[in-house]
Parts: structure tokens; sequence; C-alpha cells
């Protein structure tokens, strides 16, 4: 456990739920600092007065008539590194304590949305698919597909976080096919051969059947993470646009239509720095018509280039997939909070860091991030938040899936980046950074009422009241 900071963070912000709040001038405000002295805690109420008090220079107003994307949740994914420390270095009281801190919405965070790798990963023991075989030996009908492995510690653990919050949502998510659909015939390197493209179709229906049949419905699939990059000591696949847009036109939309399968299919899952990937199959009616919008990843360009696809093809939907931390950043809380208020600002629906759960040299590891840290680190049978996790918190426990981020004043360049949501509620959840050396004292300015509050320097406070008039 994480001693003081965890307990407090139960019985303080576990009490602000948002629907706990009752008084339309009352502001709530829980609030973390990047040296995590204080973590999701609880801070003096504010009082909203008359506009006319206004008295900062800077004022975040916020609007709720101005209504953006719909959240669907935040989290990680449960790889089997995650899975197989939670499973089996933790004893089972500590592991209903560790997904409870997780997933539960009073006394956790309330993580919402799993990106599940099908298959391996870097973030695993070792490497593996659904359908391997010898070099040289082909399965065009899938014979041998089994979800087998995964049976061990990955499904045990989803029904875990599953029977604590019903509502998460599992995305899935292959680094590799199996060896023999690549040009490589093997699970590192190679790109897809064109003799297995339905073979490619028909091994995402099984998993999706399979994982339902196991009890873990699957909300949405990516076809591949990171399609333009090919790793050389872990699991990839290369995939161009133009490839994925004909895979996803000719066989794996039309297999999940034949198949009968309500599961989203997200394109591209990989950076910022390539819009025009996922618009070379948007801009395809054909395949765009089987694709729900576009996933991205943090490692390179910029968050605008969400804002850049969401303005081309305003018909489909955006999520940010996957982003890591690690060891090599500066600043790391901020980074975090960086990103989840960026994101969103820029029409994701999704704030998703990539392993849920490490030991303190971020292992278990197969190649790849040696270096990378989990939202909690499992040590000598015991789990500890890390930062992501307070990062996390401060929006993933006072946004619900189905709320809508509305209109805020973009005061970035300012100092105070920020974004704000409404839940099906009612209630605002207004999420600040202060990430100077510096307080800053600013006002919020809501249907014509003004609060006041100072923020202390390198925190992230998130403020919460009812409106008087929920938009429907």
């Amino acid at each position: 456990m994480a001693g003081l900071k965890l307990a407090r963070f139960f019985t303080a912000a576990g009490l602000m739920a948002a629907s706990s709040l009752t008084l339309a001038q009352t502001v709530h405000v829980t609030s973390t600092s990047s040296d995590l002295k204080q973590a999701l805690q609880a801070q003096s109420d504010l009082q909203f007065t008359s506009a006319a008090a206004s008295s900062q220079a800077l004022k975040i107003e916020v609007n709720p008539a101005q209504r953006f994307q719909e959240i669907d949740g935040f989290g990680a994914s449960l790889t089997d590194s995650a899975a197989w420390l939670m499973e089996k270095q933790l004893d089972s009281t500590t592991r209903t304590q560790a997904m409870r801190a997780l997933f539960d919405m009073k006394d956790g965070i309330g993580l919402s949305i799993l990106r599940q790798p099908m298959g391996g990963t870097d973030l695993a023991r070792d490497h593996y698919s659904y359908d391997d075989l010898a070099k040289g030996q082909k399965d065009y009908e899938l014979a041998h597909f089994s979800i087998a492995r995964d049976q061990d510690v990955i499904l045990p653990a989803l029904r875990e976080a599953l029977a604590v919050n019903p509502r998460i949502k599992v995305m899935g998510t292959p680094w590799s096919v199996p060896g023999w659909m690549k040009s490589s015939d093997s699970l590192i390197t190679g790109s897809l051969n064109e003799d297995s493209y339905a073979a490619f179709a028909q091994y995402f229906v099984k998993y999706v059947e399979a994982y339902k049949a196991a009890g873990v419905p699957v909300w949405a699939v990516t076809l591949q993470n990171e399609p333009m990059f090919e790793p050389k000591d872990y699991m990839g696949l290369g995939m161009t646009g133009e490839q994925q847009r004909v895979v996803l036109r000719d066989h794996v939309g039309p297999a999940f239509e034949k198949a009968g399968l309500s599961t989203k299919i997200m394109v591209f899952d990989h950076n910022w720095s390539h819009p025009e990937y996922p618009a070379t199959i948007l801009g395809d009616p054909a395949a765009a018509r089987f694709a729900a919008g576009t996933a991205y990843h943090c490692y390179e360009g910029k968050v605008e280039a969400q804002s850049e696809t969401h303005k081309q093809f305003p018909d489909k939907d955006i999520w940010e997939t996957e982003c890591s931390g690690g060891t090599w950043q500066k600043d790391a809380f901020q980074q975090t909070a960086k990103l989840i208020i960026g994101t969103t600002r820029n029409w994701s629906k999704s704030v998703v860091l990539w392993g849920l759960a490490l030991d303190p040299d971020g292992n278990p590891h197969a190649g790849g991030c040696g270096t990378c840290r989990g939202v909690i680190t499992v040590d000598k049978g015991k789990f500890a938040p890390t930062l992501d996790f307070y990062a996390l918190g401060q929006v993933s426990k006072f946004v619900v899936p189905g709320a809508h981020r509305i209109g805020s004043s973009d005061l970035e360049a300012k100092g105070l980046p920020n974004v704000a949501f409404q839940n099906p509620d009612g209630s605002v959840a207004l999420v600040v950074l202060n990430d100077s050396a510096a307080a800053v004292s600013f006002d919020i300015s809501s249907e014509g009422k003004i609060a006041s509050y100072t923020l202390a320097s390198n925190t992230m406070a998130t403020l919460q009241w009812i409106i008087s008039k929920p938009v429907q």
C-alpha cells in the first residue's frame, strides 16, 4: 500500500464523488502536488459570489453551453506483466485493495478503459500470439487459434477489474499477429502478407468472440499497435496506411459485419507526427464506414494533430490510446497532467497510459522499454501508487464515462492549462495545472457567478460544482 498518502486519499477525496455535490454555490477542490505531499487531497471549499466580485487578472470562464466530445474514460493496459504481478505477486486481500484503488469510483480513482494487448508486448514475460506455429507452417483456417495463454493471469485480472467497475471498456490491440502471417515468419519485424489478409480479419473475429465467451466483452480494437515502427527486440508489425485501408475495407470490416460484431474499429494507433496515415483510411468512404475513428500515441509530434484530424473528419472520433512515463522524464507529474489536459482539449475521448503495473525496476519486460513506469508499482507483496495514479485520479475520479468536455478559457500560454467537463448528473469538473514555480491566483466564472482560488506551484487541482441549469 502507499501508506498515509493512499489512506488519506480513500478518506478525503473518496468522499468527493460527483454524486455528493449538492450546493450550486459551493465549489469542492481536490489537488495533487508534483512532489505528492498533497495526493488527491481535499482542500477547503470555495463559494461562488456575484460576477461583480471578480478581482483576479486571470479568469477561467467555464461555459456548459459549449459541448464538445463525449468522454469514454481513462485508463492504462493490464499487460501480461501487470497481470502477472497482480495475480501472482499479491495475495488475494492486497490484490482486492489494488483493484479497488484502481477501478472503484468511490474508494479508488475509477479507471474505466483497459487497452489490452492481443498477445505479447515488450511489457510481458515473453513473446506470443494466439496461433503460434513452427517456421514454415501455415494456419489460414486458424484451427490452432487459442487464448489459453491469457487464461493464466490476464483474463482473471480483467474479470476482477470488471467486477469492481462493470463500466470498464476493454480495447484489444495486437503488437504482432502470428509470424506465419508475416513476411518475416516471426513475431518480430515483418509486414502482413497479402495472402494472410482474410486470416488477419478472422483472427480479430475469433479474439472478440473468445474474450466474450471468457466473460470479457471487447468494446473496441485497433488494427495494429504502432504500424509505422518495427522494433528489433520485441513484437511488431509494419503496416502502411494504404495497406490498412485495404485490410479494413475489404477484410476486417466485412468480417465484423458478417459475424454481427458491434466492436468499434479504430485506425492508426500511432504518433501525432503522422496525421496523414489515418487520413489515408478515413478519406476512403468504403473503408471509413467501418472505422469509428483514430487512435493516437504521444511520443512524437504535437497534440494539435488530433484537432487537425477532427477538423478533416468531424464525424469520426479520436482517442489517445498510449503514452508511457518513465525514468527519462523530467517534471514527470506535470507531463502527465499536460497530457490529460492537452489530449482532451484536442478532442480525445480517452486518456490511456501504458503499463498498469510494473516492479520498481520496470520489470517484467521482454525487450523494448526497461525504464517505463506503471500506474502502480508492485514489490515484495505490496503495491504503491505512482505519480501517474494521482494525475489520472485528478480526472478519472471526477469525470465519468458519458461526460462531455465543455467550454473553458484556454490559458495555457498564461501558465494555467485547464479543461472542463460536465457529467451526466449535471456536475462540472474543472481540471487546472499550475506548473510554475510560484502560486497563481485566478477567478472561475460560470453562469454569472465568480469564485476565486489560489493554486500552489507545481500542483494540479480539480474543482467541482453543480450548475444551476444542466444542459441536456
